[in-house]
Order: C-alpha cells, then sequence, then structure tokens
C-alpha cells in the first residue's frame, strides 16, 4: 500500500512547496520512497507553472533542499480520490479546501502544523514579508515533517 500526501497552500509558490521539498527528502532518507508519495498543490490558479519563490527555494537550499523539479499546480477534484493525507498551511485553505471536499473523502483532511507539536497551529505565509520569514516557515516544516513521518510509519507500521 502507499501512503499519499498532498501540501496544500493558497499559490503552491512558498509554504506547499518546502513542504513537499522537506517530507520528501526525509522520505526519501528513511527509504520510504516506495511506500510513501508527495506532491503539493494550491487552492488558488495565478501561479500554475511556475517554479517555487526564489527566496523559498534559496532558503530551502541553504539547508539542503532542492525544490528546483516542482512546478505549482492548483489542487483538482482528482486529489481527493488519489491522497490520504491532505494537509494545508493555515485555516483559510483549509477552509477552501473543506468547501471542495467530496463527501465520500475518506482521508485526512487538516492543518499540517500541530503535526510540529508547537501550540501555533498556521505556517505564516511569508509571500509579502522579509526574507528571514522563509526561514521561519522552513523551520517550522522541519519540525512538523519530522513529526508527520513518524506519525505515519508508526500508523501504517512502515
Amino acid at each position: 500500500m502507499t501512503i499519499n500526501v498532498l501540501f496544500v497552500c493558497l499559490g503552491n509558490i512558498c509554504r506547499s512547496p518546502t513542504a513537499h521539498g522537506v517530507f520528501e527528502q526525509l522520505v526519501e532518507q528513511r527509504r520510504l520512497s516506495q511506500r510513501i508519495t508527495v506532491d503539493s498543490a494550491g487552492t488558488g490558479d495565478w501561479h500554475i507553472g511556475r517554479s517555487p519563490d526564489r527566496r523559498a527555494a534559496n532558503t530551502a537550499a541553504s539547508r539542503g533542499y532542492d525544490l528546483s523539479k516542482l512546478r505549482a499546480r492548483q489542487v483538482n477534484a482528482e486529489d481527493f480520490q488519489r491522497f490520504e493525507y491532505i494537509l494545508a498551511m493555515d485555516d483559510n485553505n483549509l477552509s477552501d479546501l473543506q468547501t471542495m471536499c467530496p463527501t465520500d473523502f475518506s482521508g485526512e483532511l487538516e492543518l499540517f502544523l500541530p503535526y510540529s507539536g508547537l501550540a501555533q497551529r498556521e505556517v505564516p505565509d511569508p509571500y509579502y514579508g522579509a526574507d528571514d520569514g522563509f526561514e521561519q516557515v522552513l523551520s517550522l516544516v522541519e519540525q512538523a515533517s519530522q513529526q508527520l513521518l513518524e506519525r505515519l510509519i508508526t500508523t501504517h507500521q512502515l
């Protein structure tokens, strides 16, 4: 059985591709790529086909993550059939996903950051802020990704 994980933010150029890159690398390091697939998407459509924001890509690269192959895409109806875990970066995107979600979706549709164990619920959007916002996002994503992977390993006996 393959576990499919989708990370979602607004435009799919900052937070969700960062989570995608970090989580995918952790999965590869644990030799679980055959068991866990990773993707990312946005609830909005204005960045479709674009590479991750250069600030997000540069920040990720500074810690050893490569986002260069990722391209923005929009969440679609098939995602609710394909993914068992759809994880939103903030409450607004979670609300949009809940509106889109078909009644027969049987997976997990929730916020991503609570996996970190921190009190903070949302991954803040760094797009309109300074570069240090991308550092903060990456740190939050790294912590939540570690905990998410441990949960998947335990829950699915990987």
